[in-house]
């Protein structure tokens, strides 16, 4: 269980690897968010989104409760920004130079292992932390 709690952190560092970019793009051009409501809510949702990315990855690290707490309030927020626990695979796609039709069964697959994810991480929160 600790395994995989820790492979869980793991997974919220390289989501924080590759949303720093972005973050950092965000947060020095924020004047020029584009002016649709969908648009400015993904930026005020990205933002702190990736502040508790970090909060997530020490407390699964660490194996506390407050990383698993986080990462149930991340939930809902990280389907509506994409922020994907194996979002990366998306990227094999670009990488492998296969077509849109590979991302699109990609991006699907993050999708659903982010349900897995959330119900492993209330198996284990249930049996060890409680």
């Amino acid at each position: 269980m600790r395994n995989t709690a820790r492979f869980f952190a793991l997974l919220d560092l390289i989501s924080i690897v590759l949303l720093a970019k972005q973050f950092w793009g965000i947060v020095t051009h924020l004047n020029e968010i584009p002016d649709q409501v969908l648009s400015q809510a993904r930026v005020i949702l990205t933002l702190p989104l990736f502040i508790s990315l970090f909060v997530s990855a020490t407390g699964l690290m660490l194996f506390k409760k407050f990383g698993f707490i986080t990462y149930y309030i991340q939930f809902p927020f990280r389907l509506i920004v994409w922020v994907f626990s194996i979002g990366f695979i998306t990227f094999l796609p670009e990488v492998l130079n296969l077509g849109s039709r590979w991302f699109d069964i990609l991006f699907k697959a993050c999708f659903i292992a982010e349900f897995f994810r959330l119900y492993f991480s209330i198996q284990i929160h249930r049996k060890e932390l409680n």
